[in-house]
């Protein structure tokens, strides 16, 4: 069941708009700012982390422990579909690089570093600084946004997934800084193992030889970020080359996104082949 809900999810992500409609994080985001003004929770930060991920993963499993005995588990198929549908990563990131794209294209400096701050947060100092931004912004957003949550669905079900979620949320929006700190660190936790598991398998797809030096020194290192680690290693595989402004610089954003779906190609191929034997 897992393999198909992941075709379902590539299919409400490419021709519905469903993905907008499930990603309601409003409710959760005012109870996570309740939570962090009441005074019992100010001085024990793990107990918001408890109530605001915990508590809705205990509330995942009963409904799935209640489901999956019945119809051979196909009741919980729509559970598992919506779920990892809200795990996924916020807004439409080739839509948000259009405005840049086309900036970028036309060699119109000035109004990329407009767009860049506007759409995307990036800022940077000068013009070969602020296309590596974005290739850095393109390459985590696709790595924390929907590899990392497929990953964690197809290992442990979508309890990991949803945790993930929840976590990133909790790091981007905590108002209480040592509470956004403590996401941080469990999300990092999370983010070990997937984001090794994708710098290899750009390896597979990309440019071997350069992964390979690029990720030898920082394989079992904890310290380094997950995303500075897939966007040296992205960069590495797709032999991105020095930025320059026009069609050159568009077209290194098009080869690391080809990369990207290269990679994916191949994890739902072993996904398929793993369903399939075993």
């Amino acid at each position: 069941m897992s393999f198909l809900v992941l075709l379902l999810v590539l299919w409400v992500e490419k021709f519905s708009a469903w993905r907008g409609a499930i990603q309601q994080d409003g409710p959760w985001l005012r109870l996570l700012a309740k939570a962090e003004r009441q005074a019992d929770f100010i001085e024990s930060p793990w107990l918001v982390i408890v109530l605001m991920v915990g508590l809705p993963l205990l509330a995942l499993a009963l409904v799935l422990a209640l489901l999956e005995p019945l119809a051979y588990g196909w009741l919980a198929l729509p559970v598992h579909l919506l779920v990892l549908i809200y795990s996924l990563g916020r807004g439409d990131l080739l839509a948000s690089l259009g405005p840049f794209r086309d900036s970028w294209r036309r060699g119109d400096g000035e109004a990329a570093y407009i767009v860049a701050r506007r759409d995307l947060a990036v800022e940077a100092e000068e013009e070969g600084a602020l296309l590596k931004s974005v290739q850095g912004y393109l390459l985590w957003q696709a790595y924390q946004g929907l590899f990392a949550v497929i990953f964690w669905y197809a290992l442990l079900g979508p309890l990991a997934a949803l945790a993930y979620r929840l976590l990133a949320l909790m790091a981007e929006h905590a108002g209480q800084e040592v509470v956004r700190e403590r996401a941080v660190q469990l999300r990092h936790a999370f983010d070990w193992l997937p984001v090794r598991m994708l710098a290899a398998s750009f390896a597979l797809v990309g440019n071997f030889v350069a992964v390979s030096r690029a990720l030898l020194h920082e394989l079992l290192s904890w310290d380094i970020s997950a995303a500075q680690l897939v966007i040296n290693v992205g960069r590495a595989a797709s032999d991105t080359p020095e930025p320059v402004i026009g069609e050159a610089g568009v077209s290194s954003l098009d080869g690391l996104w080809q990369l990207m779906v290269r990679a994916a190609v191949l994890w739902y191929t072993v996904f398929a082949l793993w369903t399939l034997f075993f």
